[in-house]
């Protein structure tokens, strides 16, 4: 189930960043030749409307386009014999559809999410067999206080627990207006990712405008777009360890989605079980995974790389600025050597993915 939602996922994905470039193509009246979905070698013509053959291919990741005259302006009424700002449109079109497509996704998940209300710290979800399970805490718990000291924020909360750390600690919970008071001990055995106390801990919510929500999904994909666009500044500063910058092919991203199903079963099976619709139900990991690999794949194109849309966008800018145009067989040697380039990087990161896998934990 896993590997065919990471295959759907991520061919939906490319269909996406494509299909930017085929309706850009057609708003510029330029003729595209084929959109074929998948990758080649063909298997069949599906059908052929106003001068496109829409092809299926056979492999199942993804697919292209093909404009007329994609890399040779000799072509009349052609891509490459396209005026440079239309050019640009059109190289431009398939990032922005990712962005695009990852704002939507990540309006979705607000909307559905809600926002949260702070002043009240929730426990969304409690660890089998952690201190907490073993005290008797349990989802949607409302801490009032740790230790009588009053708690309105997870900064607090965290802290407290964390200066309790294998010593008893009481902490006073609103259980569906029951006051009560519990003794646990946090422990200094268990990782980080597991915590002192084994909760996780969030605010409760109210539902979330439509207003709200498009903000939140620009605001949210505007950050991590500008978070991995800091990630070469981070490696030569080291602000980022190079272990936490590199590279996962599709073995990588599959583990991860893996991670994100399991996360999103269990609280399925957990609000199944306990019939709450609260917080601690809301489960949003494979969603959030779609908008992660959206925003990287957008990102990514347009980085000022021959052989990808921001190389080619790069080549356009004298043009744009200088009305000179950069030979055009110069930019198809070079993109044709970046693109060789890119494939031997594409499959060294994918076999590292066997060979030295990367251990990343979704929090």
């Amino acid at each position: 189930m896993t590997l065919l939602l990471v295959i759907v996922v991520f061919s939906g994905l490319v269909f996406v960043h494509e299909f930017g470039h085929f309706i850009a193509a057609k708003l510029m009246k330029i003729e595209v030749e084929e959109f074929g979905f998948g990758l080649p070698p063909r298997v069949v013509r599906l059908f052929h409307w106003k001068g496109t053959d829409f092809t299926l291919n056979a492999l199942p990741i993804g697919g292209f386009v093909r404009p007329k005259g994609e890399n040779d302006p000799n072509v009349m009424d052609g891509l490459a014999a396209a005026n440079p700002w239309k050019r640009l449109f059109v190289l431009i079109s398939g990032p922005l559809m990712n962005i695009l497509t990852a704002i939507v996704v990540t309006s979705l998940i607000i909307s559905m999410a809600g926002i949260a209300v702070p002043g009240t710290v929730l426990i969304g979800d409690v660890m089998d067999n952690s201190p907490a399970a073993e005290a008797g805490l349990v989802a949607e718990d409302r801490i009032i206080a740790i230790n009588g000291v009053e708690t309105t924020t997870i900064k607090e909360a965290r802290e407290l627990i964390l200066a309790n750390v294998d010593q008893e600690m009481t902490l006073k919970i609103d259980r569906n207006g029951q006051i009560l008071d519990i003794v646990t001990v946090p422990s200094s055995s268990r990782t980080p990712e597991q915590g002192a106390l084994g909760v996780g801990l969030t605010y409760p919510t109210r539902n979330a405008s439509v207003v709200e929500s498009i903000q939140g999904g620009f605001t949210y994909t505007s950050a991590q777009a500008l978070t991995i666009l800091y990630l070469p500044l981070g490696l030569i500063e080291g602000a980022i360890a190079p272990e936490q910058a590199r590279l996962i092919g599709m073995k990588g991203i599959y583990d991860i989605f893996d991670q994100a199903v399991e996360k999103d079963t269990a609280a399925r099976v957990e609000q199944g079980v306990s019939g709450t619709q609260g917080t601690s139900s809301q489960s949003f990991y494979v969603l959030s995974m779609i908008s992660t690999l959206s925003i990287s794949l957008g990102v990514f194109n347009l980085l000022p790389i021959p052989a990808l849309d921001g190389g080619r966008i790069l080549f356009l800018l004298p043009e744009l600025l200088f009305k000179k145009r950069i030979p055009n067989k110069l930019e198809n040697y070079v993109n044709g050597v970046a693109m060789m380039l890119l494939i031997a990087l594409m499959i060294f990161i994918n076999a590292m993915d066997f060979i030295n896998p990367v251990n990343i934990q979704i929090p």
